[in-house]
């Protein structure tokens, strides 16, 4: 299972990378509120990737699903040592929950651009430390199955 775990891991950290080429832009406003065209850019690419690309916006989401899946299934047969499945599990579920529950809703708020610019500078913020969190953490998922899982 390992092969899928890595290639579904490799997958999300793919999509994180794009999503952080436009998230890092606020890094260098620290302290204050970023600029209209910071933020304009960063609502538009998620205005694309959660709203306009819908089927493909979906994939990610199976991704995840199947992702998880490999794990569980490593973790029922034998190919790797139990440890390096219930690691996996928790670096690859704590960044899938956080995406459900807080990144993608925050995504889709700041793509409408309905709120005040400090509260969508705020959501720029969020999204930025989720999906710095999630990097280390997909990254961390990908070094135990590559050197840990038989």
């Amino acid at each position: 299972m390992t092969p899928f775990v890595t290639a579904g891991g490799a997958f999300l950290f793919t999509i994180l990378y794009a999503d952080l080429m436009f998230d890092v832009q606020v890094l260098a406003h620290r302290g204050h509120e970023p600029p209209e065209d910071v933020l304009a850019s960063i609502a538009g690419y998620y205005k694309r990737v959660t709203v306009s690309a819908r089927p493909l916006n979906r994939l990610v989401v199976v991704v995840m699903g199947a992702t998880l899946a490999a794990i569980v299934v490593q973790l029922a047969g034998d190919d790797a040592p139990n440890w390096v499945g219930w690691t996996s599990l928790g670096l690859a579920g704590a960044p899938i929950v956080l995406a459900g529950v807080r990144t993608f809703p925050n995504a889709v708020r700041l793509a409408r651009r309905a709120d005040p610019p400090d509260v969508q500078a705020r959501i720029a913020w969020s999204i930025c430390r989720d999906h710095l969190f999630c990097a280390v953490a997909i990254t961390s998922l990908l070094v135990v199955q590559l050197v840990f899982a038989r």
